[in-house]
This record gives C-alpha cells, sequence and structure tokens, in this order.
C-alpha cells in the first residue's frame, strides 16, 4: 500500500464499512486463490518465499534478512529476489549502488546483507540471480504470485495486528481467505506479542515466534534521549513502542505512509521542529534509506536510526524450514530427471 494508510476498520470485526465490502472481498479472496493455483517457473536453486497473508508491514524484510544469514552462516550462496515496491526500475537488475528511488527501500536494506536481485518478473529475476551464482533464492514477498515455483514459504504476521477484521480486501487486510493461505504455507511466524498472535500460534504445522530488537549499538545512543520520531512503514506504532522499551523519550512522533516518498520539505519541517523543541530525530533503517541524492545529504547528517533485526524463540525452527525447503528441491530434480536406462 505505497503512500495510503490502512483504513481504521480494517481493524475492527463488525464495521459497517466491512461489512458493505464483504462481497467484494470475497470475489477477491476467489481469484487470488484461482491465481495462486497455477503452476509456475521452476529454476535449478532452492526458492524460499516469505510472505504476509495480509496487505502492510509485519516484518518480512527482517525475517528476509535473517534468512538470508542463515543461508549463508551454512554454507550456502543465497540472492534475495523481491519486485522492488516503490522503485521506478523493473529489472530485472542485480542491485549494485542503487538508491530507494530506483528499486525500492527494502531492496537497499537486503542488498547490504546479500546479493539483491529486484524484478518485476518474479521468473526472470529467479533466472538472473541463478546466472550469477545464486544457491538459494529468499523471495522478500510474492507469496500470492505464481511467477516462480516455491519449495518452502513462511508467512510473516504481526503479533499485535493479526489478521485485522479478518475481511479480504477491501473489506479487510487479507489478501486471500487465511485458512486457504495458511494451507499453502510451509510455516508461520508470529512477529511480537499480542493477543492476536497468540491465537494464529495455536493452529496447526511449524510455528514460529520472534521478536524484532535494536541492532547492538543502537538502542545505547538513544536511551534517555529526548526525541522527534518518525516513520512511514506499515505499522509506525511499532517503531514508536520499541523507542519507548528502550528507556527514550518520545516527546513527538509522526507517522507517514508506508514507502512514503519524502520531499525535501517534509525533512527539513521535521528538522525544525526538533531544533525548536530540543529534540533528537530518529528514524527506521527503511525510512532512512529513502532519504538519499545530493538533497538530502545536509539533513541525514542530523537524523538518527534505529536499526532493528529478527530474534526468533527457536532458531531450530528456521533450520527445519530449511531443511524441507532443500529437500523439496532434491525431490523436484530427482522427479525431473530421466529414468536411467541399462
Amino acid at each position: 500500500m505505497i503512500g495510503a494508510r490502512a483504513p481504521r476498520f480494517w481493524s475492527a470485526p463488525n464495521s459497517l464499512a466491512g461489512t458493505l465490502l464483504a462481497p467484494i472481498g470475497a470475489l477477491i479472496g476467489r481469484i487470488t486463490l484461482a491465481r495462486m493455483g497455477k503452476t509456475g517457473a521452476r529454476v535449478p536453486a532452492t526458492v524460499i518465499c516469505i510472505g504476509n497473508p495480509t496487505v502492510g508491514g509485519a516484518g518480512k524484510t527482517p525475517t528476509a534478512i535473517l534468512v538470508l544469514e542463515r543461508l549463508a552462516a551454512r554454507g550456502a550462496r543465497p540472492f534475495a529476489l523481491l519486485r522492488g515496491h516503490g522503485g521506478r526500475e523493473a529489472g530485472p537488475l542485480l542491485v549494485a549502488g542503487h538508491d530507494a528511488a530506483a528499486v525500492g527501500d527494502e531492496a537497499v536494506l537486503l542488498a547490504a546483507a546479500a546479493p539483491t536481485i529486484v524484478a518485476r518478473d518474479r521468473a526472470a529475476g529467479a533466472r538472473l540471480a541463478v546466472s550469477l551464482g545464486a544457491s538459494h533464492i529468499v523471495m522478500d514477498d510474492g507469496f500470492q504470485n505464481p511467477a516462480l515455483e516455491k519449495d518452502a514459504a513462511l508467512l510473516v504476521v504481526d503479533g499485535e495486528a493479526g489478521l485485522g477484521n479478518g475481511r479480504v480486501l477491501p473489506a479487510g487486510p487479507l489478501r486471500a481467505p487465511y485458512a486457504a493461505q495458511r494451507r499453502r504455507a510451509d510455516a508461520l511466524l508470529v512477529i511480537g506479542d499480542g493477543s492476536a498472535g497468540d491465537l494464529l500460534a495455536r493452529g496447526d504445522g511449524l510455528v514460529l515466534r520472534g521478536r524484532l530488537v535494536p541492532r547492538p549499538g543502537g538502542a545505547e545512543a538513544l536511551a534517555g534521549r529526548r526525541l522527534l520520531a518518525f516513520a512511514g512503514i506499515g505499522r509506525p506504532e511499532k517503531f514508536f513502542t520499541s523507542l519507548r522499551a528502550i528507556g527514550c523519550d518520545l516527546v513527538e512522533t509522526r507517522a507517514f505512509p508506508d514507502h512514503y516518498p519524502y520531499t525535501l520539505a517534509d525533512i527539513q519541517g521535521l528538522l525544525e521542529r526538533a531544533v525548536a523543541r530540543d529534540l533528537r530525530i530518529v528514524t527506521t533503517a527503511k525510512d532512512f534509506v529513502r532519504l538519499s541524492g545530493p538533497a538530502f545529504a545536509e539533513a541525514r547528517a542530523h537524523i538518527h536510526v534505529l536499526p532493528v533485526g529478527l530474534v526468533l524463540e527457536q532458531e531450530a525452527g528456521l533450520d527445519r524450514l530449511i531443511d524441507a525447503a532443500e529437500a523439496r528441491r532434491a525431490e523436484t530434480e530427482a522427479a525431473l530427471q530421466p529414468s536411467s536406462r541399462r
């Protein structure tokens, strides 16, 4: 949802708007599920998809980064693959010195962790990754896109927001009925605390729990400071809560739509506000990479960043998912081999 905020009724189970829009949501859900059932292209690499059952941010990118790091630690050569939301490049291309305006903020962050391909055509992007030596492809989003066959899929849900009102777009935040999506996924990851996440975690299959925590050094530099915090992510309040949790005095907050394309006037206004109230100004790593180019050079020097990473309660669960993906890939390759003749 680039440049838009989620409607409030998406979190209200019995809202009039949700009820009136439910028939449209039911139709869209059927269309999406039918599309997901199509057969996609296969590439000679293990494909692991990190997806959302809903629109909006839940922590896909930190999850993809953790999977990339885990694969690299196991001796693999993983590549990230994503559409490049908010960027002008259609791809397929290897991210190399591109800014967020070209490839999107998520691609810039992923490229710092592993080789990253941006491609609106996921299959073409996967083929480029393989040609560059990828042993594994980690998709950031694309669970509902059938263009590329996945060897494993991990659905990520925010523990507090959950599934919202449980309805399908535009009546609610779901991209398709949840139960049908969950059956097509190999595991569920609930990030953060909350009763909605606790309820989902009781479901069948592999369920992982995790939380986003500040990277080393980030919290210490901001703890106890009076701050003006701004964020243009799926759920800005998550970022603000994280700052309060590390002991920051959050004097003022500004929430922008997800993937918001900041103007210099936006940032100058925030900086002037911070100076007037004697506040430090802080944002997320995802927002900070969108402040690229010479126009933002001076402003960037005055903005602090709180980088976060995903920590799992049980890392063995992630290894189980990777093992299952590699086993499925091996089975597929064996099935596609012509029968040997004596």
